[in-house]
């Protein structure tokens, strides 16, 4: 496994590959659910490739910024592991050179959800993504369906500019009580972590109602927001019933919808999200 630092570093070792790559980009602390997508991209390229970078500009505030867990050597160990053929680990001075100014942003996609709780945060995400297409020139792209925001948003900025890449959704890995697996998830205290599931609960309260004929989205809604309230150590931030790929609200409601949650535990916000309707 080749690790580089800069970004001439990267297109020198980019250059040597000569069939289909693979990337997984990711911020570290790597768990089961990035590595899942690392396997996916195993199967399905001849090359794999993976970036790790906490990305200062997907943070609200210095101090969440300063919370993210990180171990480099760990996550260096795990990608040598599992196979992966280049990795690049820049520091924010590569990312970000004195005086950089450039940004991009996707709009109505970016305008609820993640977006609107967090202002100035899908630009990062989009910005991240945009220059590590630009650098990797990847076959395929590898991201998760927890964050299914961040997935509605990257397929938007693909297609309207036109990057050459296929984005890959992989299944939300989860804990055997259904805890959707998270680098945030190391800061959750014992009765933090037990109080945690109950984003999952939430969901599984609304994928039944649904599939029991439940077409009225706010009944959805209120359902999931009694779940998550019989917590005590949880703080509902959003509950929402959207379109799949829009992600506009949605009253009533079609045949397959997206149910989201963000949810706050002690000082850390969790996601979670779930097709209802899924075949």
């Amino acid at each position: 496994m080749k690790i580089v630092k800069t970004l001439l570093e990267l297109r020198s070792a980019r250059a040597t590959f000569t069939g289909s790559l693979g990337l997984v980009p990711t911020m570290g602390y790597l768990h089961r659910g990035h590595l899942s997508l690392v396997q996916s991209a195993r199967a399905e390229n001849e090359f794999v490739a993976a970036s790790i970078f906490v990305n200062p500009a997907q943070f609200e505030s210095v101090d969440d910024l300063d919370d993210y867990p990180r171990d480099l050597e760990r996550d260096l160990d795990l990608l040598d592991t599992h196979n992966v053929d280049l990795v690049w680990a820049p520091d924010r001075s590569e990312m970000y050179p004195h005086g950089y100014q450039t940004y991009v942003t996707v709009n109505q996609l970016t305008s609820g959800l993640e977006g609107g709780r967090r202002p100035g945060h899908m630009r990062g995400v989009t910005t991240i993504v945009s220059k590590l297409l630009i650098a990797f020139r990847p076959d395929r792209a590898y991201f998760g369906q927890k964050d299914a925001q961040q997935v509605c948003v990257v397929r938007r900025l693909v297609a309207d500019l036109g990057f050459p890449v296929e984005v890959v959704t992989c299944p939300t890995v989860r804990e055997s009580d259904g805890l959707a697996l998270s680098s945030r998830n190391a800061r959750l205290s014992v009765d933090q972590r037990q109080a945690s599931t109950v984003l999952f609960r939430a969901l599984s309260a609304a994928s039944v109602a649904f599939a029991e004929g439940q077409r009225d989205g706010d009944k959805l809604c209120g359902l999931m927001s009694d779940v998550v309230a019989t917590e005590p150590l949880a703080d509902a931030r959003y509950i929402a019933i959207t379109e799949v790929e829009t992600l506009q609200d949605l009253r009533q409601l079609p045949e397959q919808v997206l149910a989201s949650l963000a949810v706050c535990i002690g000082q850390v916000v969790l996601i979670d999200n779930m097709v209802l309707g899924e075949t």
